[in-house]
């Protein structure tokens, strides 16, 4: 009788974001169908589909900031905005035909791996248990929201929500509103919730660079000539890498001084002109080296600060009470509501999620001092898990959608391995991945982010477990084929021998 052929592995992933719907779509196009999503929402979409707040925008050009393999021409802007690009993402769903395999409505509370049957099985929020051979956790780095631990928040009379459970019901006309935190959403949504309330009081803990945002809405001669010019909407996509990617040599110490001065100085120039007071210029100046903290994009956060129903608070908030904010030196400030522009709990990858490995290892013993995987994608004593947007693979010059995209051919070629060796499991082994997370954190202290500002990459304990120190084609490079040598490879066989 001939050889029966290798059986392909199941897999299971967790989101549907730009990460989980990317990673169907990529195992589809090669072949394999034995695929379930979880998703415990009612639409797919991540955080495109939970920050709709006012303003939500992305800042990266629309060209670059969708998949290779999805081409996008008639994108309306530059930078695409909140709801175009969650079409994007549904469009993508159903060219895929991904939806026949997401269970909506079904949160993945853990996962623990099965050592006799090489298989995960995962705890589900209906009651249900679901088993796979290969586990793909793509819930990114910024699902879930970060509250600030600030006493009384529970005790205050009036309305409190975060910027990605947006009150769409709540009206500003006639209030007064306090925005806590002055990050990337906070700079988005800011001037809408000025243009509507009645008084706005900004609480910032420390001010952010913001320089211009190069956006603009594209000309219909413009989006034909991208659907109809062979070559170039390809072109435009190249030529934005391109104009991105040298940014990368601006974080390292080595290279940064010349071309952050140079942003630096633009950055105090059009602070000089859209701000006059000189009091709310030196509130709105930051103390961190640039680049230290993430570097945000708006043409109308410091317009929106000048208007005179808005202040900027740099006291230190004490408490809240029933009716507002009480800062350092004691003052109330008596609002409606407060809105919470505080970011997320990015760190905390995987959270809250029980997540255990071979031999009963408990991955948050495993990173109890931090984070940290083989190329952002797998850790030892973990076999056939697989991260998409891990740690230590975030950006901050270029498009993330690039770095998903080398780790969907480096898990599909994992996969392919998996079957046409009909291996049970790969599990990293424990020296390449901590001689990659070594010198990983080894170039990391050579960028600004080691100059000792105190920003959502880094830990509690200073450990920087978000960002790619370098070049994004250097990721590619590393991950341009599954590299099995790596692994600890155990075939079905012994396993089955096991059992």
């Amino acid at each position: 009788m001939p050889a029966e052929s290798p059986r392909s592995p199941s897999i299971a992933i967790i989101g549907t974001g730009f990460g989980g719907l990317g990673m169907a779509a990529t195992l589809k196009r090669a072949g394999f169908d034995d695929i379930v999503l979880f998703e415990k929402s009612d639409a797919v979409g991540g955080v495109w589909r939970d920050n709709e707040y006012p303003g939500a925008a992305c800042d990266v050009p629309s060209h670059l900031y969708s998949y290779s393999f999805a081409p996008k021409a008639d994108w309306t802007r530059r930078f695409a905005e909140q709801a175009e690009i969650l079409e994007y993402l549904n469009e993508c769903a159903d060219t895929f035909d991904i939806r026949r395999h997401v269970r909506f409505g079904t949160e993945v509370l853990g996962a623990a791996y099965d050592d006799a049957a090489g298989e995960w099985e995962l705890t589900l929020s209906t009651g249900d248990t679901h088993r796979a051979a290969v586990f793909i956790p793509a819930t990114g780095q910024l699902s879930r929201p970060s509250y600030p631990s600030i006493p009384g928040l529970d005790e205050f009379a009036g309305t409190v929500f975060h910027s990605s459970t947006w009150d769409h019901d709540y009206e500003f006309e006639g209030k007064r509103i306090a925005v806590i935190g002055t990050g990337a959403s906070a700079v988005q949504f800011v001037p809408h919730v000025a243009e509507r309330s009645d008084r706005l009081e900004l609480f910032q803990r420390s001010a952010p660079h913001v320089i211009p945002k190069p956006d603009y809405p594209y000309k219909r001669r413009v989006i034909d000539g991208f659907k109809r010019i062979p070559g170039l909407l390809r072109a435009s996509r190249m030529a934005t890498y391109a104009w991105l990617e040298p940014r990368a040599l601006a974080f390292n110490q080595s290279w940064a001084a010349p071309v952050m001065n140079a942003v630096e100085w633009n950055f105090r120039r059009v602070l000089a002109q859209q701000i006059d007071d000189p009091v709310l210029r030196e509130k709105l100046t930051p103390t961190d080296a640039i680049g230290c903290k993430r570097i945000l994009m708006s043409n109308d956060y410091y317009p929106a600060l000048n208007r005179p129903n808005v202040d900027v608070v740099t006291e230190g908030i004490e408490r809240i009470e029933s009716t507002g904010v009480v800062t350092a030196d004691g003052e109330l400030h008596e609002v409606d509501a407060i809105v919470l522009g505080t970011g997320f709990a990015a760190t905390d990858f995987l959270a809250p999620m029980t997540i255990t490995g071979r031999g009963g290892a408990d991955l948050n013993d495993e990173w109890r001092d931090g984070a940290h995987a083989y190329l952002g994608i797998t850790v030892p004593q973990f076999p056939n898990m697989f991260m998409l947007y891990g740690p230590n693979t975030n950006l901050s010059h270029n498009s993330i959608v690039f770095m998903l995209e080398s780790q969907f051919a480096y898990v599909k070629d994992a996969v392919r391995e998996l079957r046409r060796r009909n291996l049970k499991s790969v599990e990293v082994r424990a020296d390449v991945e901590s001689d990659h997370n070594a010198h990983v954190q080894q170039l990391l202290g050579e960028t600004v982010w080691a100059t000792g500002c105190d920003g959502w990459y880094t830990t509690a304990d200073g450990k920087n477990t978000q960002n790619w120190p370098g070049f994004t084609f250097a990721y590619r490079s590393a991950t341009r084929r599954f590299d099995v040598a790596a692994y600890r490879a155990l075939s079905a066989g012994r396993i089955a021998a096991k059992r």
